[in-house]
């Protein structure tokens, strides 16, 4: 855990951009603080002067005094307020941005590893305690700190003997502050971890509402939230009972520091020389005093979960992004993709997720992956555009290895459609021209839709191409989804094309309809296609059968289907099944 002074340090760092609006508003914060000193130095000179002298002069000049002082005080606070919200706003979009722009250089591993919920509670949660820390803590400390000071120069100017009695409180508010800023830290960094508990719970269930409404979930999913909630409740009342305990304490002891100046001002020795109006000096700056110490104490809790949330979200800025140290620019493929015994484990895993691959895959080649799940299909694909780092071998493309060229080159030169498409909450035409294709015309746009077959239902849409899909393409099909999907792909026009089961779970008519756009999309390519239907890869220039992270076979159709291995095994299987199918649909 790093020190509370380096992060904050940090954390003003990011503020460096508004020193002007700082500066002023610090000013402000001394100007607030003086008034109060101010009025409490005055009150003798106007209890005496007024009520006892009776001086002219005084009783014309004191009330415009104390109207000065308030309006001074006024403007001070107004500014003060608004500079340190203006910078506290301005800190959190930073960081917020900063969080969200780094999630997007993270590599895939990191958002395997650790839940969307604490990944969304991260920028919405965690970056709004910051501005707490940056700045409401800050004002707290300097406003009433100075209040402090010149409550204590006033009572100094009275009488330093009596406020020798302060003396008492110094040690004890110091262990108390001590001692509150460890525990609020503490609770803090647990709080966090709650929050982005509370978030995957909630996102979970939001998600799959469907399922849990189907399989009767609602009961163990409202017992699950309420645990995560309660222990977020839990925390809370011990950030209060904090706050409590450390109010109360405060106050006691700054109660027993003004017995002791009542006490020793009515001392026979104290009375001949103290008057009215210096007393009531003291008590007034003795009082002051009180509150702006509670807020010192309980500041704290501000500040601990603003430093806790700062501690987590500068510990994701310093995760390092994924590796790009290479220099070549990848601009076509000359000879095609290579894989050189590569073997890849997880992090934690008992065995290796792949082991001793070899095979290449020319240019313009289809080279298919069969096997069962989890033998490591998805994993292979994924080494291609860098998702994933193997631990062992190499992935060479035109004879390089892919840590050789940039990570944005590579990832110039190729397309994926996989089984879950992903789409916007945007229009058709922005989801198919996405990212680096925004530039695209929409005579392309229609162009690749309509090779995708995909025109075939947006013309039945209202606004077309420019008709919105819903969150995830909820209002589309999972097959109108697909071939919006091979519509992007195509557009992009990129060389090497991943096809993780791409056809998997729909209908024959969908399926036919993506098969067409496919084949289309599959011309002139280097394809890497993972395949469910055994049928839809027959024609591939290689096929390579995968069990549990090894190749056993690879050969072209007949080749296999020859050798009477597994892809024949895998065949037969399937085929028994289709036919099966068939005749129980009979």
């Amino acid at each position: 855990m790093r020190s509370g002074l380096a992060i904050y340090a940090r954390l003003l760092g990011h503020a460096r951009r508004y020193w002007p609006v700082a500066i002023v508003a610090v000013l402000a914060m001394v100007a607030d603080a003086a008034c109060m000193g101010l009025f409490a130095r005055i009150i003798k000179p106007m209890l005496d002067n007024l009520f006892i002298e009776r001086d002219p002069a005084s009783i014309f000049w004191m009330p415009i005094i104390i109207i000065a002082i308030f309006l001074v005080r006024s403007i001070a606070t107004y500014v003060t307020d608004y500079g340190t919200a203006y910078i506290g706003r301005g800190v959190v979009q930073q960081l917020r941005q900063k969080v969200f722009d780094h999630y997007l250089r993270l590599p895939a591993g990191f958002f395997d590893r650790e839940s969307s919920g604490h990944q969304i509670a991260r920028i919405t949660y965690s970056s709004e305690q910051v501005a707490h820390a940056s700045t409401d803590a800050l004002k707290v400390a300097v406003v009433d700190g100075l209040s402090v000071v010149f409550y204590v120069i006033v009572m100094l100017l009275v009488s330093v003997k009596l406020t020798l009695a302060l003396l008492v409180m110094v040690p004890l508010v110091g262990a108390l502050v001590t001692y509150v800023g460890r525990r609020y830290r503490r609770i803090s960094h647990r709080i966090q971890g709650s929050m982005g508990t509370v978030s995957g719970v909630i996102e979970e269930v939001v998600g799959a509402n469907r399922e849990v409404k189907v399989y009767g979930g609602q009961p163990y999913e409202s017992q699950r939230f309420h645990a995560v909630a309660d222990q977020t409740r839990r925390l809370g009342l011990k950030v209060a009972s904090t706050n409590g305990l450390a109010s109360a304490f405060v106050q006691l002891i700054a109660a027993i520091s003004l017995a002791l100046i009542i006490y020793f001002a009515t001392r026979p020795a104290m009375l001949e020389t103290l008057s009215p109006g210096a007393f009531t000096s003291l008590i007034l700056a003795m009082g002051g005093i009180l509150p702006s110490l509670k807020r010192l104490t309980t500041v704290q809790a501000n500040l601990q979960r603003g430093l806790a949330a700062a501690e987590e979200i500068f510990g994701l800025i310093d995760t390092p992004p994924e590796p790009d140290a290479g220099r070549l620019e990848l601009r076509s493929i000359e000879r095609g993709i290579e894989f050189r015994g590569v073997g890849l484990r997880y992090p934690g895993a008992a065995r290796a997720a792949l082991a001793g691959i070899d095979f290449a895959c020319p240019r313009g080649s289809v080279t298919a992956l069969v096997g069962r799940s989890g033998g490591g299909k998805s994993t292979l694909v994924n080494l291609v555009p860098r998702f994933l780092e193997p631990s062992e071998g190499v992935v060479l493309i035109d004879g390089h290895p892919l840590g050789d060229y940039t990570l944005q080159s590579l990832r110039r030169q190729v397309a994926w459609v996989g089984q879950t498409v992903t789409l916007f909450d945007d229009s058709i035409a922005r989801n198919i021209a996405y990212g680096a294709l925004a530039g695209a015309s929409e005579a392309e746009i229609i162009a690749a839709a309509e090779a995708a077959n995909a025109m075939e239902f947006i013309r039945l849409l209202p606004d077309g191409i420019h008709s919105r899909v819903g969150e995830r393409g909820v209002l589309l099909s999972g097959g109108q989804r697909q071939r919006i999907a091979i519509a992007r792909a195509l557009l992009k026009n990129a060389p090497i094309l991943i096809l993780d089961e791409a056809t998997s779970a729909l209908d024959s008519e969908s399926e036919r309809l993506i098969q067409d756009a496919l084949r289309r999309l599959m011309r002139e390519r280097t394809v890497l296609v993972i395949a469910h239907r055994l049928s839809t890869i027959e024609h591939a220039d290689r096929i390579v059968v995968l069990d549990r992270g090894n190749v056993i076979e690879q050969g072209t159709h007949e080749a296999l289907l020859a050798r009477e291995g597994h892809y024949a095994a895998l065949r037969r299987l399937q085929f028994k099944d289709g036919r099966d199918d068939c005749e129980s649909g009979n």
